[in-house]
């Protein structure tokens, strides 16, 4: 083959490779199903913590319930603990975005603290909320436990924010900040615990109802 008819078969098959869409996967491509994967473990995972606790449940098990080798889940993940923290971690992220998208509402301080009380109970009958409601500080190691403890205490200052602010104008009557924050956040954590999504209500449902009941506790008469 001369060089000249070379160099024209050469141009032609660059030009049809840059044609058609190449087999290999892109970068991006690489990077969203590495999170796919790494999603579908996570909630793979998260769903045996809650249904058999943490200590009962292996990450062999996960495995299993995947079809993947436990070499996988460290490749994606890391060890049992480093999959429990994240999690949580998860969930406790939920609740800490659902403050901020109710901080910045429109209407009155009881308006937002009300929206942020629905989604606070939604998120905690959620896989990775439930997790949190479920998870004791003693199941993870010490350093993870250390991040837990911490992202929990984001969450309760962000509802006592939330309830001072609805103090200070007037939408709801003078109370404990503290206390009321507790009160709350106890009764909304307990659905985690006995929601049955199979049953005649929603989560969204539950959390309405649940609020409104609270609500009508401490809006003014």
């Amino acid at each position: 083959m001369s060089r000249l008819l070379a160099g024209k078969f050469s141009v032609n098959v660059e030009q049809t490779m840059d044609a058609a869409q190449s087999p290999f996967p892109s970068a991006q491509e690489k990077r969203a199903a590495r999170e796919a994967k790494r999603a579908a473990v996570l909630r793979a995972a998260v769903q045996m913590f809650n249904e058999r606790g943490f200590h009962q449940t292996s990450l062999d098990d996960v495995a299993a319930r995947l079809g993947i080798s436990k070499p996988t889940i460290y490749h994606y993940l890391g060890n049992k603990d480093q999959v429990l923290l994240e999690c949580v971690s998860i969930g406790l992220g939920q609740l800490i975005e659902a403050a901020e998208q109710s901080r910045a509402r429109e209407g009155t301080g009881a308006d937002r603290l009300i929206a942020f009380l629905v989604r606070y109970a939604e998120v905690n009958m959620d896989d990775f909320g439930r997790c949190v409601i479920r998870t004791g500080d003693e199941a993870l190691a010490p350093e993870s436990r250390k991040r837990f403890r911490a992202l929990k205490r984001q969450i309760d200052s962000d509802m006592r924010g939330l309830i001072a602010a609805a103090i200070e104008d007037g939408s709801i009557p003078p109370c404990d900040v503290r206390l009321m924050a507790f009160t709350l956040a106890g009764a909304l954590n307990w659905p985690a615990r006995w929601h049955d999504h199979g049953g005649a209500l929603s989560s969204e449902a539950v959390a309405r109802q649940m609020v409104g009941i609270l609500a009508r506790g401490f809006l003014p008469r």
